[in-house]
Formats: C-alpha cells, sequence, structure tokens
C-alpha cells in the first residue's frame, strides 16, 4: 500500500539552473516528491529550444525539466527579485549553476539567502566550484572527462582521445549535488539550520578515475587504454552485433573454459591465475571470437549465461529503446506532454515501497506564476501589474514554439 507521496513531499525546491547538471539535481527531487519550482527566463530557458525534437518538443528539455512548476520572471527587473526573496523565505532549498561569483552580483548568494531564511540549502553547481585553481573558468561536462583522465584512458592503444557519447559528468554532477541536498535535508532536520553545497564537474570526473589516479599517485602506475587486467573482459562480435562479457575474475575461469569447450584450460599454466591470464589475453580473447562469430547475440548471451558467466547485448539506441527493461522498470516513463502529446522521460530509479517516486509532465513557460505569486501573497491585479511591466510572462506572450 503506498501512500502516492514521494519522501521528500512537503519540500519545496526553487530551481535556477540552466542546462544539465544543475537542473537535473532539482529534477531528481522532484522526482523524490518535492515541489520543483523552476525560475525561468522570460521565453523561458534556452534548453527548450535545443534538439532533438519530439514532435515540437525537445527531448533534452524534458529530461532535465519534468515534473516541475515554471515561473517565468526578469531577475534583472526589482520586482521579480523582490518575489524571488518572497519565495526564498518558504523554501528549503535553492539550486543554482551560474558562473562562481554570479549569483553573489545578482544579490542571492548564501549569505543574502541566510538572512532571508536560515534554514535555506543552497546548491552550487559549477564548472571547477566555488574555490579552487580553476573557479574562474567556464566549462561543461567534457571538461570532466578530460582533466581527469577519462578520455585517455577510453578506448584502445594509438586513438585519440575519447569522450562518452552521452553526459556522464552533468548526471554524476546532479548525483553529487542531490546526494548532498538530502544529507543537508537531514542535517537541518537535527540543527534546524541550512548551510551551502558546493559540487562541480570537475570534481565529478576524478570520482570516476579515482582508481588509476590512487594507482599512480602511490605506485607510478600508468594505465594502459584498452588491456584489461584479465580475461575474457570485454566486447565480441557476433554474427548480428556485440556481446559484452564479463569475466575477469578468478572463480569465472572456470565457468568460461566450459563455455568455450576447454576443460582442460582450467589447468593450463598460462591461464591458472588472473595475472598470467592477463599476460596471454590474446589466446583467450582469440578463443572468445571464434567461437562468438558462429553465434548471434540472443544465441551468444544464452550461451553463456547457461555457464554462469556474465553476458548482455552491446545495444545501439533503437535497440535500447525497444528492450523490454526500461519500461517494465519505469526507469523510462511515457507522460503527457503538452507539445508531444505524449514523451518518454527518465523515471523511477528507486522503487520505494510505501512512498513511490512521482514523475510529472514538462511545464509550459511561466505556466505557474499566478499560482506561485499566489502562494506568496500576491493579488490578482499585482500580478497582472506585473505582466504588464513584463516582470513576468508566460506562454500566452510568444508567438513561436520550439522545433
Amino acid at each position: 500500500m503506498t501512500d502516492g507521496k514521494g519522501p521528500l513531499n512537503g519540500i519545496r525546491v526553487i530551481d535556477l539552473g540552466r542546462h544539465q547538471a544543475g537542473p537535473r539535481c532539482a529534477q531528481v527531487l522532484a522526482r523524490l516528491g518535492a515541489e520543483v519550482i523552476k525560475i525561468e527566463r522570460l521565453g523561458g530557458e534556452e534548453t527548450r529550444y535545443h534538439a532533438p525534437w519530439v514532435r515540437k518538443q525537445s527531448a533534452y528539455w524534458v529530461q532535465y525539466n519534468s515534473g516541475k512548476k515554471s515561473v517565468s520572471m526578469d531577475l534583472r527587473k526589482e520586482d521579480a527579485k523582490t518575489a524571488l526573496r518572497k519565495l526564498i523565505k518558504v523554501s528549503d532549498v535553492v539550486v543554482q549553476n551560474f558562473r562562481p561569483g554570479t549569483i553573489e552580483e545578482m544579490g542571492f548568494g548564501y549569505d543574502a539567502l541566510k538572512t532571508l531564511n536560515p534554514r535555506i540549502i543552497m546548491v552550487n553547481v559549477s564548472a571547477y566550484g566555488q574555490f579552487g585553481p580553476y573557479r574562474d573558468q567556464i566549462g561543461y561536462d567534457p571538461i570532466g572527462q578530460t582533466m581527469s583522465g577519462i578520455a585517455m584512458v577510453t578506448g584502445d592503444d594509438g586513438m585519440p582521445p575519447i569522450r562518452a557519447g552521452v553526459p556522464i559528468i552533468d548526471r554524476t554532477t546532479a548525483l553529487h549535488a542531490a546526494i548532498g541536498t538530502l544529507a543537508a535535508l537531514h542535517e537541518r532536520s537535527m540543527s534546524g539550520a541550512g548551510q551551502s553545497i558546493d559540487v562541480c564537474l570537475a570534481d565529478s570526473g576524478y570520482s570516476l578515475t579515482e582508481i588509476p589516479i590512487t594507482a599512480y599517485h602511490g605506485a607510478g602506475t600508468e594505465p594502459k587504454r584498452g588491456i584489461s587486467d584479465s580475461a575474457p573482459s570485454g566486447m565480441y562480435p557476433c554474427k548480428d552485433g556485440w556481446v559484452l562479457i564479463a569475466a575477469g575474475d578468478q572463480h569465472h575461469w572456470p565457468r568460461v573454459c566450459s563455455a568455450l569447450g576447454k576443460p582442460e584450460w582450467q589447468t593450463d599454466p598460462r591461464f591458472i591465475t588472473r595475472h598470467e591470464r592477463s599476460k596471454h589475453a590474446a589466446a583467450v580473447n582469440e578463443a572468445m571470437r571464434a567461437l562468438m562469430s558462429t553465434m548471434t547475440m540472443k544465441d551468444a548471451i544464452a550461451h553463456f549465461t547457461r555457464h554462469d558467466v556474465v553476458a548482455a547485448p552491446v545495444n545501439t539506441i533503437p535497440q535500447a529503446a525497444r528492450d523490454s527493461h526500461p519500461w517494465e522498470r519505469r526507469a523510462m516513463v511515457e507522460v503527457p506532454d503538452f507539445l508531444a502529446g505524449t514523451i518518454a522521460v527518465s523515471g523511477d530509479f528507486w522503487h520505494f515501497s510505501r512512498t513511490p517516486a512521482v514523475v510529472g509532465s514538462t511545464p509550459k513557460v511561466g505556466e505557474h506564476n499566478e499560482e506561485v505569486l499566489g502562494l506568496l501573497g500576491y493579488s490578482k491585479e499585482e500580478i497582472a501589474d506585473l505582466y504588464a511591466k513584463e516582470v513576468i510572462g508566460n506562454w500566452h506572450h510568444y508567438d513561436t514554439l520550439p522545433g
């Protein structure tokens, strides 16, 4: 039995973020049941107009902002700043990812926020952090992949640097920010005081290369690209695609020998230990390729699974989209959409037994202006005046739609 409300029900979040890492943190909090109010510029945040498109709706935008409320205002105007200050007084969290120093120039740094609301939790997301040697430089997801070494340990020896095809740094940073927010909320429940949080893309990159960096820092060990410390461990071609096999641990080896039809390899000195197998990985991989070249992906996965060896498809995006897993698990969920009719968004990654995740639709520009300003005590006449002075705006004020 569930109560229909997420575990963060009753928590109000102000999302001043743009692009990915900041808004994704706020979206995670929305999925967990928080009321997230997205403060957008007049006309809407720029990523509403980013490709790819699903029937005039941005697939980019919805992934970071579905489930939020939208207030569209011009924060360069004092009337808008006044409204934001009122909202801060009745909120729990502020998320922002402007360049370090910008939020202070706007008058909404943490010192100002805690004066308005001592319980407020401020989440600062940036490229290189609020302090550090590169604080004043701007950056996006790729900087976390390059400066931390990810791009130089991805791929095979001799290849140019390779970055991931998806924003792994933005997503990791967003999760760091969300985890920090949850911890700060817990601590506040005991101390009664808010605090600020500082997360950045560069730190997230280093969180992903922590093992090779530790090895190099402590022992001077430099990793080699495309070289596994054991075999079989990698992606192997089949008749109709590729399959991942991950069987590097010692207890996997007898299973691999059985799957390859080579029981004698269990006692072969070349393969007796993980270290020896790494030196003779070419022979193992040759046998793997010879076997799997005779199989379809489905047959190869079934064969190795029967032998209790980890095997999984290396899907293309169309194959991944057609897989039943994300839909049955609700990792992807189709929701109503004002432009697309319906659209798929990221969904429930937690599966709480009593307080389920909340997966909402994407708001129109300024759709919740009246609701939020009414909450703050603004009359209908005062709200109309703010529209007239172009302090706030909504989708009725714009002739063009995305796409």
